[in-house]
């Protein structure tokens, strides 16, 4: 008798915005935040070491619809629209047999309510173009498919989780895709704060702080406490999606992957929370549970956000677009890691014009001088202008661009780069050194270079 042919998973985007990777307690957060998402990452596929492509909102979300790096989306900057041609992870599900549903913020549409051509492709739909603008933390506004304004009840998070739980009550029966945007732990824009649900910034204030920021400062001791209370019911907010999955009886045949568009570095680097190629602005959490994926362990291999499309639809057999240039990080839980990159690639823009590339021990940055950072998306010339060594320095306090010790260092990262860029966008650029400071008895091991 043939072998029956297992159902095709369901497949969940929980996905935040602005949210540090060591808001989790896997990452040495003492302060009991995450138990959901930690207890997901364990039982299934924690990627400890994941980046997103590009610290800023439209351009990362474009990424993530489509596995395209900025300059081939054309999102390089907010306020750009995704081209109606793109082929996008809706797409792709729609065409596999896949109900899919979008809701929450979008963030790659020209207005709000986003027109159904911008809707990506989705079914159903009730989301907001820049879901910030149009709602409040108790005042959730969304807008259906028809674009018709529609109010929901409670804070913005269990509002946003209750609508993601009726879509899987009316979806049980058939394989779907659904892509769930919360705003949460971004700041509301009115109010430059991160006001968390009642009663919940007084838990975390004065808590437990990050070690760059409590070296840097920024903004967040009027901040963090808020930002860990939004953190908290977001993860509460999981928690209940997960029991809805098992009261239905499909959380087993269901891939559900956690992750964020960037990160926050609380005013510490820039004059805002992002868009810089420090880690605090980069690093994100990354977890998926599920078919392909349960015991998959703590997987140390460095992961873009770009790598995410082409994982879900490998994962679900889904055919993965040829184009698409992130590579599924399926593979790594059957034990085939030969040729994943040693390095993660990120474009950097609206603060400058710049890229990065990190290794788990280097990280190496440059900006373009020449370029306006709200106009161009790329360059052909760049200056050095970081380099951090994050084994004696994981939290970037110390720039060592420039020093005669670490030229080698600088060196062999520049010839990444130079190979990143020219394989990401076809240009191979030109990248000139940082002034020589002289640091006397300082000096490498041979080798240590190419970690």
């Amino acid at each position: 008798m043939p072998k029956r042919r297992a159902p095709q998973p369901n497949v969940v985007v929980f996905f935040t915005d602005q949210q540090r990777w060591d808001c989790s307690g896997l990452h040495g957060n003492p302060l009991d935040l995450m138990p959901n998402y930690d207890r997901m990452a364990t039982d299934g596929t924690h990627c400890a070491q994941a980046f997103t492509c590009q610290p800023v909102c439209a351009p990362a979300r474009a990424s993530l619809q489509t596995g395209l790096y900025a300059t081939r989306t054309g999102v390089y900057r907010n306020g750009l629209t995704l081209k109606p041609d793109a082929i996008t992870l809706a797409q792709c599900f729609r065409q596999a047999g896949y109900d899919t549903g979008y809701i929450g913020k979008w963030h790659l549409a020209g207005k709000d309510p986003v027109p159904a051509p911008e809707q990506g492709g989705y079914e159903y739909w009730l989301g907001a173009n820049v879901l910030e603008f149009c709602s409040r933390p108790y005042d959730t506004v969304m807008f259906d498919t028809d674009g018709e304004r529609v109010k929901l009840p409670g804070y913005r998070v269990d509002a946003q989780t209750d609508a993601a739980i009726r879509y899987i009550d009316a979806h049980q029966t058939r394989p779907f895709f659904l892509f769930l945007s919360y705003l949460e732990p971004h700041f509301q824009n009115h109010q430059d704060d991160y006001p968390p649900p009642d009663g919940y910034r007084e838990r975390y204030t004065g808590r437990w702080t990050p070690p760059d920021l409590a070296a840097l400062g920024g903004s967040a001791a009027q901040h963090l406490g808020g930002y860990w209370g939004m953190v908290k019911r977001l993860d509460e907010a999981l928690g209940r999606l997960l029991d809805a999955l098992k009261s239905v009886n499909i959380l087993d045949n269901t891939i559900i992957l956690f992750t964020s568009d960037h990160g926050c570095h609380f005013k510490t680097r820039n004059g805002e929370y992002k868009r810089s190629c420090h880690d605090a602005s980069i690093r994100i959490p990354m977890a998926v549970r599920g078919p392909g994926f349960d015991g998959g362990g703590r997987r140390q291999e460095l992961i873009s956000l770009v790598d995410v499309p082409p994982t879900l639809l490998d994962a679900a057999g889904v055919p993965v677009p040829p184009h698409m240039q992130g590579h599924s990080f399926l593979p790594l839980n059957r034990g085939e890691n030969r040729g994943w990159p040693e390095e993660v690639f990120v474009q950097i823009s609206e603060s400058q014009v710049g890229r990065c590339v990190r290794t788990h021990r280097w990280k190496y940055s440059v900006h373009a001088p020449d370029r306006q950072a709200w106009k161009d998306s790329a360059s052909d010339r760049y200056v050095e202008q970081f380099l951090y060594d994050l084994q004696s320095d994981p939290y970037e306090l110390q720039n060592l661009a420039g020093l005669d010790s670490h030229r080698k260092v600088a060196d062999a990262m520049r010839d990444r780069l130079v190979g990143r860029i020219t394989q990401v966008e076809g240009v191979k650029p030109l990248i000139g050194p940082a002034p020589v400071v002289k640091t006397g008895q300082r000096r490498l091991d041979p080798g240590e270079e190419r970690m």
